[in-house]
């Protein structure tokens, strides 16, 4: 699941103790190097952590915290971007957040990311609000890809790419939405989608 900046900075000083003192720190010395004074903080992000299934912990024992995250081979930690609109284009918000995709899931690790999806533009492509895709960075598809396509430099969305010449056309996976077209030169394809996550 996804993790916060700080819940990101809590798991690294985990790992980073663990690898340099070989066990693991407690809540008072994760807060020192983090420059937290609340043990309750450092509990509540640990106990995220526990929920999300990247660290476990023996309750009621001290230096009971030991990592649990996939192996790297299993799984790959891509950057989580933001939201991305299946439906009318919306400006980009980007995260600090990171999601841990399957390996088999990506190509290109060092240029791939993950977008929250928002709408149901592309329903019938099986993608659907409140998924996440995977994308790789790539400015040009093939006709038919799902890419993100940035119109006017702001805007992003989500749809299948076709070009006809001097003309971009946008298509949604839905029958009740109609296409958009643009000048080529409105619209910047910034990567192609390879993959979906859906969570229950």
């Amino acid at each position: 699941m996804a993790l916060t900046r700080r819940q990101r900075e809590v798991l690294d000083v985990i790992r980073e103790f663990i690898g340099r003192q070989g066990y693991s720190p407690s809540l008072e010395e994760i807060g020192a190097e983090l420059g937290l004074s609340s043990v309750a903080t450092v509990h509540k992000h640990v106990t995220l952590l526990v929920e999300k299934g990247y660290v476990r912990r023996t309750w009621n024992q001290n230096r009971s915290i030991e990592m649990t995250e996939p192996d790297s081979s299993d799984s790959v930690n891509l950057p989580l971007y933001g939201t991305i609109a299946a439906g009318q284009p919306l400006e980009a918000v980007p995260t600090d957040e990171r999601i841990c995709v399957p390996a088999d899931m990506v190509r290109e690790r060092a240029n791939s990311y993950v977008l929250r999806v928002q709408g149901d533009s592309m329903i019938d492509e099986q993608i659907r609000d409140g998924d996440f895709v995977i994308i790789e960075e790539r400015e040009v598809p093939g006709q038919g890809e799902t890419v993100v396509a940035l119109i006017d430099g702001t805007e992003a969305t989500l749809k299948r790419f076709y070009r006809d010449g001097p003309i971009i056309r946008l298509e949604p996976a839905n029958s009740n939405m109609q296409p958009m077209n643009f000048p080529a030169d409105r619209v910047r394809i910034q990567g192609v989608a390879v993959g979906v996550i859906r969570k229950y």
